[in-house]
Formats: C-alpha cells, structure tokens, sequence
C-alpha cells in the first residue's frame, strides 16, 4: 500500500464536514483532520483574492485519489477546489497499517 496525505482547502466549516463524512463514510480515507483559520492569498480570473479557508488533510491510499477526487468535487462549493497529494515517505507501521485497514 502507498500511503498519501491529500490537502483540500474548503470556504467553511460545512463543506468541511460534508467532505469529510462523506470520505470517511465511504472508507475513502481513514482519517479526515480539519484545521481552521487558514489564510489563503491566491490569484484568480487575474485578480489577487485574500480569503480564510479551512484546511482539510485526508489520509488515505494513492489507489482511491482518483475517487477522493470525485467525490470532493461533487460536493465542494468551489469551481476548482484545491485537490493536491503528497506521498508519505515514511510512518508508524502501526499507523500506516490502520489507514490500510481503514480504506478499501
């Protein structure tokens, strides 16, 4: 299994929580953590936008980033969510075990 940590920016605590349940409930992740009071400064349509975001990190499989995908963008609010993963390089065997267990 290679592990994953995916980063989705999300406007508030809603889509937070939709995303997040619907990725767990579907044992697309095993882990959704939320960090709030993000500040994001970020060019879009050429204009230099400034907004607070929440932070979702997902811990999962590289074989289900193609579902995470879909399913972020079926229920985020943004036209282009931010949907980026980075490789776990190394972890706890016993954690790394648990998020294999923990997804399908």
């Amino acid at each position: 299994m290679e592990a994953i940590v995916v980063f989705c920016t999300v406007p508030n605590k809603d889509d937070a929580k939709k995303i997040s349940k619907a990725l767990i409930e579907e044992n697309l992740a095993a882990c959704v953590s939320t960090l709030d009071k993000v500040h994001s400064i970020f060019s879009w349509n050429s204009e230099i936008c400034s907004e607070n975001e929440l932070l979702l990190i997902i811990k999962t499989r590289r074989e289900l980033f193609e579902k995470i995908e879909v399913v972020i963008k079926t229920l985020h609010s943004y036209n282009v969510p931010e949907i980026i993963a980075l490789p776990v390089i190394i972890g706890s065997e016993d954690y790394l075990g648990w998020i294999e267990h923990e997804t399908k």
